[in-house]
């Protein structure tokens, strides 16, 4: 293996460690400023393999880096109607066997003079804030990385070209073929049989100067069919050449992917260079945001329908779709191939793009409101909220806090779920992985 490539899985591993860890400080810290007693702050599952006390607080590092958690005392309340210091004997039901045990574990870490630090007896508001600090946190991140990349870099989706040829085309396609590839019936491209070369730099066409790309492509679209003259500089002369332009189906200016439009104008066969890309100011900043978020939450939508293919692509040999989620197996695969193969600038603008885009997906991931999601208990902590609201407005009595155990027997299945995918995109992303280059 390329050892750029090990090195981009272990910059990713460190990236998303990161990501986790302030994920779970967007937790802790509102939890301590309300009050809130929270026994430990981990980075990973499973075995510890380092700790520290600080306070009240554990900080450590688990075995398994697949995730994160800080352990608050109090997440569910007592039973209605029982005293909370004291605990009935389990129901046979197994279901409710499964909540009572839940309420009697959250119980036990409750120590004399912690009455007033349980989670579940805070404001509807302060436990929604808790809540939504780790997704919150990730959200702030994957802005301020894309920020970062747009306001130096450029944004990657607004290329900047310039008038100088990267690639002549062999041969004329139609636009509406969508293929790349030249057929025996297709005629030779002009810019082909004028003799074109890479590199050349377009400096006027038809005797006038140009400047841009923008100038090059609206002149020989405008010229149609027919001998043209194209002035360029090649080695640091200047030569005009005379390309024979061909009438070709090409996109109108106002096509788009969903309705796409095509017009026969005139046709060279030439790719200009990209320069560089356009910088965004704060403005541009944040409208590319939210198309970043709404992209970013349509496609975790459209995960349970792209399984079906994560499936075939793992089992019956079909090919993997590029759309398709990947685990954190996948993920470091791909950081792997961006470090291995892409150079200079992009290297790293691709690598940070692909931690926003991931710090973004965590967020939104994890405001799905089913438990054990941070999405279920701010669910819960608004209900509440609605419900003390209402008993206000109606002068009765304040509601007791919503208990969101009652709501464990459906975060074992998602949690069952969520495992079975897990294991899924791993083993897909060892036997059939996502591959950016081929």
């Amino acid at each position: 293996m390329d050892w750029l490539v090990v090195v981009g899985i272990l910059l990713f591993f460190v990236g998303l460690m990161l990501s986790i860890a302030l994920h779970e400080i967007g937790h802790l810290v509102p939890a301590k400023l309300f009050g809130i007693k929270v026994t430990q702050y981990m980075v990973g599952f499973g075995r510890t393999v380092w700790s520290r006390r600080r306070g009240d607080t554990e900080y450590g590092i688990k075995a398994v880096p697949l995730g994160g958690f800080i352990r608050m005392i109090g997440m569910f309340p007592p039973e209605p109607g029982g005293d909370p210091n004291r605990l009935r004997k389990a129901s046979t039901g197994p279901i409710q066997a499964l909540v009572e045990d839940a309420r009697r574990a959250a119980s036990e870490e409750i120590q004399p003079g912690d009455e007033g630090r349980v989670f579940y007896r805070k404001a509807w508001w302060k436990k929604l804030i808790v809540m939504l600090g780790g997704p919150a946190m990730n959200v702030i991140l994957a802005l301020m990385l894309a920020a970062g990349v747009l306001m130096t870099f450029g944004n990657p989706e607004r290329p900047v070209l310039a008038p100088t040829v990267s690639q002549v085309s062999e041969c004329v396609i139609p636009a509406s073929e969508e293929r790349a590839t030249c057929e025996p019936t297709d005629v030779p491209a002009p810019a082909a049989e004028a003799g074109f070369q890479p590199g050349d730099q377009i400096v006027s066409f038809n005797g006038q100067p140009v400047t841009s790309w923008e100038q090059v492509s609206a002149e020989i679209r405008a010229a149609g069919a027919g001998t043209a003259r194209v002035g360029v500089e090649r080695d640091g002369q200047q030569i005009t050449l005379t390309p024979d332009l061909a009438l070709a189906e090409r996109p109108t200016l106002d096509s788009t992917v969903d309705d796409p439009q095509y017009s026969e104008v005139g046709f060279l066969g030439v790719m200009p260079i990209v320069s560089g890309y356009e910088k965004e100011d704060v403005g541009g900043v944040l409208a590319w945001s939210g198309n970043f978020i709404v992209r970013v939450g349509e496609a975790m939508a459209g995960i349970p329908e792209r399984m079906g293919n994560v499936w075939d692509a793992s089992f019956g040999g079909a090919e993997r779709d590029p759309d398709t989620p990947v685990s954190i197996v996948g993920a470091g695969r791909i950081g792997g191939e961006i470090v291995s193969e892409l150079e200079g600038a992009h290297r790293v603008v691709t690598f940070i793009m692909l931690l926003a885009t991931f710090n973004m997906a965590i967020a939104i991931f994890n405001l799905i409101p089913l438990l054990p999601l941070d999405g279920g208990h701010a669910a819960g902590a608004i209900w509440e909220g609605i419900k003390r609201g209402f008993a206000r407005v109606a002068r009765r009595p304040a509601p007791r806090p919503v208990d969101v155990a009652k709501g464990l027997p459906i975060a074992y299945g998602v949690a069952f779920v969520l495992i079975g995918m897990a294991v899924l995109l791993i083993y897909a992303d060892i036997v059939n992985p996502i591959r950016l280059f081929g």
